[in-house]
């Protein structure tokens, strides 16, 4: 008898590479195949194939993103392409367009990349001594009562 990954995985290893290609999550992937995210966790670690086919085509998904993310922080240009019916038949209009850049785009990039230049906290280190003048130092605690009450 053949088991759940022979019969409902392994023969769908395309569309499962797509999803992941589209960003599906591990948990929606094992849905759409009728397993358990639990049963399907374990296929993972079993089979190789499966292993590999997700992991490449996610990295494609965020490969995607990253450069979708990169070409908001710095602007692009687009062509934007409209069909018209008139009277004079069908024509055709291309306008090119401009993306600004994003300057949360642009933060987000940069603290991510650089994070040691453009982390909100930064870390300082100080050295040296750190010399404090107290006229109080040497008296006792009586004396200091005393000071206070005496005001």
């Amino acid at each position: 008898m053949r088991g759940k990954y022979e019969t409902h995985v392994k023969p769908k290893m395309d569309l499962i590479a797509q999803w992941a290609r589209d960003g599906a999550i591990e948990r929606d992937i094992a849905k759409n195949l009728g397993v358990s995210e639990s049963t399907f966790s374990g296929y993972k670690k079993e089979h190789e194939e499966l292993m590999q086919t997700l992991t490449v085509n996610k990295e494609v998904a965020d490969a995607r993103v990253e450069s979708a993310l990169y070409k908001r922080a710095i602007g692009y240009k687009y062509d934007e392409v409209c069909t018209e019916v008139g009277p004079d038949g069908i024509k055709t209009k291309t306008t090119t367009k401009q993306v600004l850049p994003d300057v949360t785009a642009q933060i987000f990039w940069l603290k991510n990349r650089c994070p040691d230049k453009w982390r909100d906290k930064q870390n300082m280190e100080l050295s040296g001594e750190v010399k404090i003048n107290n006229p109080y130092a040497d008296l006792t605690t009586e004396e200091l009562k005393k000071l206070i009450r005496d005001g």
